[in-house]
């Protein structure tokens, strides 16, 4: 049994948090976390983190003792680097926290990239485990909205600079650009989103100790997410009986199945591909020539199945990139906005010839 550790960082990675305990506790209500019980095979440890206290309130699927606020008034105001400040205040007090739940195998850090406290958070968080632990520890990192602002564009291009020098094992990404194709308004968008990484992360945990006819585990995931540039994303699609698991395999891999935008067969770097479903829809044949297909295009592909009787096939991709375009695009609009923010600061520093305009009134007073 894997003894593995979730940490989840401000709004963005509370509520990711939260939607891993809803499904985990399998009950649909605030109230399955008392009298259900989890669904991990493995020790799952979840955590979550916040200087905004109302962040934590809202939770309904985390239990009280798994809740850690950092008073800072009501949050950090989108400012890393009061972020920084606050999270070295209070590191013991996370680190002991999770000392307190004892040892683990393998550790996720989920956040957002663009907010104040999760961007800040992460990155220390991480080398502080890193530095007194042993086991690797990889960050589920959530990008903005291409349009959502300067100051949150600017975060997520420093966060991630800051999550790669932090000795993560890994940085999974997921792109909140998925919200424009899950419709709806923008609070059933985000739920939507922080389900689909929840649903991810749990066929994860799930396969890594689960008996499989092909074997995949967690020594293969490291491997996996050793390869390419340290950047990973994940795929996942859920057939039905009509779907055949040849098209379930393909529609884990293309662009509407992935959290981040690429073409894995020209970015991709290693991947695992594990298979779930009753075994008579399972056609080895087609599996390995799937599977055969992406390793001829990325090099190496673990694969793992896993039979449970009367399920329809589910097939989940871990990839690990050697190039993504599509954050080199984020990283480009990020720069854009730095230079807008600079620009607009020694704007209002020059508009300090207002000021001596409004000394000419010292010490006089309006007569009426």
């Amino acid at each position: 049994m894997l003894n593995i550790l979730m940490v989840g960082n401000g709004q963005c990675g509370n509520r990711i948090i939260d939607a891993v305990n809803k499904q985990a506790f399998g009950g649909k209500t605030k109230f399955a976390k008392f009298y259900s019980k989890q669904k991990f095979k493995s020790r799952v440890e979840t955590i979550v983190v916040n200087t905004a206290i109302n962040d934590l309130k809202e939770l309904k699927h985390t239990k009280g003792k798994d809740r850690i606020h950092i008073p800072h008034l009501h949050g950090v105001g989108a400012n890393r680097n009061v972020g920084k400040s606050v999270f070295t205040e209070n590191k013991d007090l996370i680190m002991r926290q999770i000392e307190d739940r004892g040892s683990f195998d393998v550790g996720f850090v989920v956040t957002s990239a663009s907010g104040g406290t999760g961007s800040s958070f992460t990155p220390m968080l991480i080398r502080e485990l890193k530095e007194r632990y042993d086991f690797p520890v990889y960050a589920i990192v959530v990008l903005p909205f291409r349009e959502e602002g300067t100051l949150y564009l600017q975060n997520a291009a420093f966060c991630l600079r800051d999550m790669r020098d932090s000795g993560a094992d890994g940085i999974i990404l997921a792109d909140n650009q998925f919200l424009k194709q899950l419709g709806g308004d923008i609070e059933s968008a985000y739920n939507g989103i922080n389900d689909m990484i929840a649903e991810r992360v749990l066929f994860l945990l799930d396969a890594l100790d689960s008996d499989m006819m092909m074997v995949t585990d967690l020594g293969d995931f490291k491997t996996v997410m050793d390869g390419g540039a340290g950047l990973a994303t994940i795929g996942f699609y859920r057939a039905d009986k009509d779907v055949p698991v040849k098209t379930a395999i393909q529609k884990a891999l293309s662009p509407s199945g992935l959290l981040f935008s690429t073409n894995v067969y020209d970015e991709a770097s290693r991947a695992m591909i594990i298979i779930k479903g009753d075994k008579s829809y399972l056609s080895i044949d087609d599996i390995s020539n799937e599977v055969e297909k992406l390793s001829t295009a990325v090099g190496h592909v673990f694969k793992g199945i896993i039979v449970r009787n009367g399920e329809y096939p589910q097939v989940l991709a871990v990839l690990t990139l050697e190039s993504a375009s599509e954050l080199e695009k984020l990283y480009s609009i990020a720069v854009d906005a730095i230079q807008y923010e600079r620009e607009k600061k020694a704007r209002v520093e020059d508009k300090k010839e207002v000021d001596k305009a409004f000394s000419q009134l010292n010490g006089l007073e309006p007569h009426y």
